[in-house]
């Protein structure tokens, strides 16, 4: 299991709680690393989209974990302060291609339970990203669809780190730590 930690930390920067709770179970664990690898693994979606992606599907969803987690990601990886805020507003906002707008637009319609994707949303991301791109995305949401479920489930405790990056760069009205708080916070 070190090897996974280590493996963990030293893409995110720190040990996430989620995995250390994974590791009790070590066979979901090691089921669990090569699929992490293949959808984070360079692609023909770049990562600044994936963790978008990563994002809006966590909000559609409503775990906080994850939303934190993918926006420390992004300002790890030099996303703007400003481009990160408007997450929320990408339908309107300039700092959104169509192709990301089509792209979040999907997230957010597969996150909720059941899928709220419409066939023209779907012709929409089709009019932007090949089927392997479309794979690549269809493939972080699946992912996040497990890990929201795991982490809001599981009421897991952020990690200094993504939280206190959320508290600074996500909009209190659309974002808080809910369950996802330590208790002395």
């Amino acid at each position: 299991m070190k090897a996974v930690l280590d493996f963990a930390e030293q893409n995110m920067g720190f040990r996430p709680n989620d995995v250390l709770i994974m590791a009790r179970w070590p066979e979901l664990l090691q089921a669990m690393l090569p699929v992490v690898a293949t959808v984070y693994s360079p692609g023909t979606v770049g990562m600044e989209l994936k963790r978008m992606v990563g994002l809006v599907v966590s909000t559609a969803a409503g775990c906080q974990y994850c939303v934190a987690h993918n926006a420390h990601g992004l300002g790890e990886d030099g996303v703007t302060a400003e481009r990160l805020e408007s997450i929320w507003e990408f339908e309107t906002s300039p700092l959104f291609t169509d192709a990301e707008r089509a792209a979040l637009r999907y997230a957010r319609g597969a996150g909720q339970s059941p899928s709220r994707v419409t066939d023209d949303e779907f012709a929409e991301l089709q009019a932007h990203f090949d089927d392997q791109q479309i794979l690549e995305i269809t493939g972080v949401i699946a992912l996040f669809g497990f890990l929201n479920r795991w982490n809001a489930g599981l009421g897991v405790t952020l990690e200094d780190a993504p939280l206190n990056f959320a508290r600074e760069h996500l909009d209190p009205a659309r974002w808080n730590a809910g369950i996802h708080a330590p208790e002395n916070q």
